[in-house]
């Protein structure tokens, strides 16, 4: 994570988009990469939807929206001083704790 922090930072800092990239910025374009995300997904069954990976054109093109995603998340924790891995790990944590095996097994239900 780290190798891609430091990836992107420099990436931005080469072409002087720091003044650019706030937070409000970041989320933003963050919240438009999902969008084109989501719009790879939107008219397929869940079956296509399963095997979206199958297809060389639709594959890449999911591939390259989850870089997008990626990217921007990366660059939001960075700039402000969130480690992505310790906030997903906390997290997890805490759904592990909300949501205990025994109780919630096979359920989607929200709690």
């Amino acid at each position: 994570m780290d190798d891609l922090t430091d990836r992107v930072r420099a990436f931005a800092q080469a072409r002087e988009w720091q003044q650019f990239h706030t937070p409000k910025n970041l989320v933003m374009a963050l919240a438009g990469e999902v969008g084109e995300l989501i719009a790879e997904f939107q008219w397929l069954t869940p079956e296509e939807a399963s095997a979206v990976m199958n297809d060389p054109d639709a594959g890449s093109r999911v591939r390259a929206e989850i870089g997008d995603v990626m990217i921007y998340l990366t660059r939001l924790a960075d700039v402000l001083g969130v480690d992505l891995t310790e906030a997903a790990l906390t997290k997890l944590d805490d759904s592990a704790r909300r949501y205990p095996v025994e109780q919630v097994r096979g359920s989607a239900a929200k709690r």
